[in-house]
Order: structure tokens, then sequence, then C-alpha cells
């Protein structure tokens, strides 16, 4: 007897599953819709996730656990479509009446599974084979599902770690040109000389970063888990960089004295769509309190004085105060809010004391400015 209710489950399970996969692996937009198994997904994982690194130890312990959470996720997402997959099939079986000749279980449902199990994974065992017209026609297109299904998934991990690879390189280029972490403050210091030269310099700089900007809004509005994907370095992230990079087109636009804005105005306009966008599809509000604490007035007067002694006039008036202060408000909101959901920490404007940039330390001089242990001279030994 035919059970039409497990049926018509079956059917909207495996249509549920085909569009998400579809709106997350295939469609190149941006989904408003509110109610996503893929976004539910995430939040329900990445919370306890986060909470669970928040118990480790040390920063870089809970960096690094955090650091599995994008790869990982991606996985799990992956086992959760086919897992759907199986039962809504199995569902289907299970509601044609379970007429299977062959190696049947005793329980009906048992059986329906497995069938589902060996058709979606295209194994092919045939000990239990469909004896109705309805269940032959439904386990061909499941084998044919689960093919295609596979290969989507197969070609859907290359464009994924490209558009990362894309991501980090320019973002392990900025490291000699604006430090680790990034800061506005060393993007212009480090582009000193001649002050016609040092602008030329920057404004190439800042094209470059225009083009990063939107590619990263397209490429994690297409595919946000991307955003979970962290730098191979603890104090480099994209959220950081960004940043970085819009508090100097924040501070050319104020007005540098000698600097075409045009370049800083295309540059902040991309980059903080970007960063809005992006907190719209992680549900993270702009945290507007938390944006006065970035820059403190010792720390603009610092700038100014510094970046003055390099020959790059701030103004340094009530007026440039009040425009950079606008600017700010319409960034650095999303990106505490981006950054806080992530876990991530934003640059400061200008770093205070002594720090080396990632390129001129290595593992090895650590090693050998720590006190060696008798098992850490073992291991070297072995």
């Amino acid at each position: 007897m035919v059970d039409i209710l497990a049926v018509i489950l079956g059917a909207l399970g495996i249509f549920a599953v085909l569009w998400e996969t579809f709106e997350t692996i295939v469609l190149p937009r941006r989904v408003t819709r509110q109610f996503r198994m893929t976004r539910l997904f995430y939040r329900w994982t990445w919370v306890p996730w986060r909470a669970l690194a928040a118990l480790r130890g040390s920063k870089k312990k809970r960096d690094a656990m955090l650091s599995y959470y994008g790869p990982l996720s991606l996985l799990m997402l992956f086992a959760f479509w086919g897992v759907s997959l199986l039962f809504s099939f199995a569902l289907i079986h299970y509601g044609d009446g379970a007429r299977l000749s062959g190696a049947v279980t005793a329980s009906r449902f048992g059986s329906a599974l497995y069938l589902s199990g060996t058709t979606l994974f295209t194994l092919g065992l045939g000990d239990i084979t469909p004896a109705t017209g309805l269940g032959r026609f439904v386990t061909v297109c499941e084998a044919g599902l689960g093919f295609g299904f596979l290969a989507l998934v197969i070609g859907y991990l290359p464009v994924l770690y490209q558009s990362f690879s894309r991501r980090e390189v320019t973002i392990s280029l900025l490291d000699a040109r604006a430090g680790s972490p990034p800061t506005a403050f060393e993007l212009l210091r480090r582009n000193t000389g001649s002050v016609t030269d040092s602008f030329e310099e920057l404004t190439g700089v800042l094209s470059h970063w225009e083009n990063w900007a939107a590619e990263l809004m397209e490429s994690h509005l297409s595919y946000p888990v991307l955003a979970y994907f962290r730098s191979q370095h603890d104090n480099q992230s994209w959220i950081g960089a960004l940043t970085a990079i819009l508090d100097v087109c924040a501070l050319a636009m104020v007005g540098l004295e000698g600097m075409c804005q045009y370049q800083a105005r295309m540059t902040f306009a991309i980059a903080r769509h970007a960063l809005v966008d992006l907190s719209q599809v992680f549900g993270a509000a702009p945290d507007k309190d938390g944006a006065d604490g970035r820059l403190s007035q010792e720390d603009l007067a610092l700038i100014r004085r510094e970046l003055s002694t390099a020959g790059i006039r701030v103004p340094d008036n009530s007026a440039a105060d009040e425009e950079l202060t606008r600017l700010r408000g319409l960034y650095e909101p999303y990106a505490i809010a981006l950054a806080r959901h992530l876990v991530l920490e934003l640059p400061p404007w200008i770093k205070h004391g002594v720090a080396k940039d990632n390129w001129q330390t290595t593992a090895w001089a650590r090693r050998h400015t720590e006190p060696r242990t008798h098992h850490a001279a073992a291991d070297e030994h072995f």
C-alpha cells in the first residue's frame, strides 16, 4: 500500500536540498530569503564552535581551532546535504510500500534506507532491488542525481580555493607595505620619498585594492563560507586588511596635501560597500558605540605629527576632525560587528612600540631564542 504522506515528505526533502545546493553553489548572487537550511546550519554550528574555541588557553590555540571551522564546516555541509537526500529518497521507497526483492531486512524502512544509500552513492550492489515501476523510476533518478551531486561538489572546491588564494595573495603583499597587522599610518609612512612619488605609489596601491575589494565582495557574497577561512598568519585577516585600506582612504579624503582624492574616494566606496553587504549576509548589526575606541585624539595627534615629519601633511583643524569622524562612522561600525562575529581583530590606526613584520620573523629564529628543554633537544637530534 502506497503511503502518500511519506512520498510527499520525501519529494519535499529532495526539492529543499537541491534548491539549497543550487543557491549555495550555482547561483552567483546573494540570497535574501530569510529561512534557509544552509544559513541555519552555519548559525547552529558556528556559535558552539566559537564557544569551544574560547575555552582554549592561549590566543594562538584559539585561532588554530577557529581556522579549522571554515574547511570543516564545508565538509559537514556536504555531508548534511548527502544524508538529507539519502533519507528523502528512502521515504519515497518506503512510501511505495517497500515492495523490494532480494536480501531485505526485517525493518521496511531499514531496507528502503539501505537501497537509497547504495543507489545515491552509485554502489549498485543489487542485493536489494525495487519491485514496482515507481520504485525503479525513483532508483534511476536517485542514481543520476547522486552522480551529478558528487560531480558538483568536486567542481565546487577548486573554485572556492582559487578565490581564497587570490584573496590571500593580496593580503600577503600588504605585509611589507603596511606592517603586521597593517595600519593606515604604516602604509602612509612607508610610501615616503619625494612627496610626489609617494602619492603616485599610494594611488597605485589604492587602485589595486579597489579591484581587490570588488572581487572580495563578489566572491564572498556568492560563497559566504570564504569569510570563515582564516589567513595563515595570526596577525593577518581579510577584515583587518580591508579596514586598514579604508582608514587610509578616510585620511586621504580628509585631505593629504599634494594627493588627488579621486582614487581614495573610489576605493573607499567599493570597500565600504563590501563591508555593508557582508554584514547583512552574516546578520552582524553595525556597532556604532564601539567605533569611538579605535582612534583616540592622542593617536590622531601622533599620526599627524609623525606623518608631518615624513613630509605628509594631514589637516589639523575642527573641520577635518569632524569629516574624519563622519567617514569613520560610515564603515567602522560594520567592520567592528563583522570582526566580532568572526572572532577577528581589527588593526589599530597606529602601532605603539616596536613590532616586526611577518616577513622579518621566522619560526627558526623564535626557536633559537627560546630556552631549550631536554625534549626539544631530543627532537632536534631526531
